[in-house]
């Protein structure tokens, strides 16, 4: 990236959300354990900590295309939550279980500002196209490493808020593995669910709503 393009993001939204996650690595690796950070939406937050850095539409751009509609379903179930006393996909229950401390549920609330956020930094550094295909190979990957050597459900009884069953490899419920169909059948699944139902739709979106960077910014 060429100094023509630095800048366009502010120093105080660098530092503040650097500090954010400076705040939050350690408090998730000591209670969730490091695979916790295997899930997309942690990766995008890390990841998203360097792009802002070095101002990288491609980057930002994958973060976009990996967590934008999973993360809008998490606000919206959330919001229901909040609201109506109502869960729409189960996604946020921990958010309002007393059990897990408070601080490190403010915490998580970065689930739903972080698609937002993105969003914002799009408007300044574009939608680069190349995402799409990048990201859908980065989610293969994670997928079939979340599956072959993260912890698989129930957690453990002497670790119990430590991170099991990474990405729904083993099903959507933590505590036990599904038993629909083979294993290898479901992730499979997932990644066909993954890029088609969730990354398709958001590139093309993306793609509509915000300009390509200049050959300088690629």
């Amino acid at each position: 990236m060429t100094t023509a393009t630095k800048g366009r993001i502010p120093s105080w939204v660098k530092v503040a959300y650097s500090v954010f996650v400076a705040v939050l690595v350690p408090c998730y690796w000591v209670t969730y354990s490091p695979w916790n950070f295997l899930y997309f939406c942690d990766i995008a937050l890390l990841v998203t900590a360097v792009a802002i850095w070095v101002e990288s539409p491609l980057l930002v751009s994958m973060q976009a295309v990996a967590i934008m509609l999973p993360q809008m379903l998490w606000v919206v179930d959330f919001l229901c939550q909040l609201v109506a006393g109502v869960q729409i996909t189960g996604m946020t229950g921990y958010m309002l279980d007393a059990n897990i401390p408070l601080f490190l549920r403010a915490l998580s609330l970065f689930h739903g500002w972080l698609p937002f956020f993105l969003l914002c930094l799009l408007s300044r550094l574009r939608y680069d196209r190349r995402a799409f295909g990048r990201q859908s190979v980065v989610a293969i990957v994670v997928l079939l490493v979340s599956y072959i050597f993260a912890p698989a459900p129930p957690p453990s009884a002497s670790h119990p808020n430590w991170a099991v069953n990474i990405n729904y490899v083993y099903g959507i419920d933590d505590k036990h593995a599904q038993t629909l169909m083979a294993p290898w059948l479901w992730v499979v699944g997932l990644m066909a669910v993954t890029l088609i139902v969730f990354y398709v739709p958001t590139h093309f979106v993306l793609r509509r709503f915000f300009a390509a960077p200049s050959s300088s910014g690629r």
